[in-house]
């Protein structure tokens, strides 16, 4: 049995959009985290990034929330 959130990634286009751009998020936030040193640049990059996934992650439980209720 598919759990809500695979429900949502195999039919609901924006939430298979929030998921990947989520994704690129922590991909770029990886290579920052990597680097030993941050410039000024990349320090409000790495705050920006971090402001962008939790609100992506919010708008992405929000649809589950919702999905779920539909369902019940």
């Amino acid at each position: 049995m598919l759990t809500p959130r695979d429900q949502l990634l195999t039919g609901h286009d924006q939430f298979q959009r929030l998921v990947q751009e989520h994704s690129q998020y922590s991909q770029r936030l990886e290579s920052l985290t990597q680097k030993r040193y941050l410039t000024d640049d990349e320090k409000l990059e790495e705050v920006r990034l971090k402001k962008l996934k939790l609100r992506l992650k919010d708008q992405m439980q929000s649809l589950e929330s919702q999905f779920q209720r539909q369902s019940a």
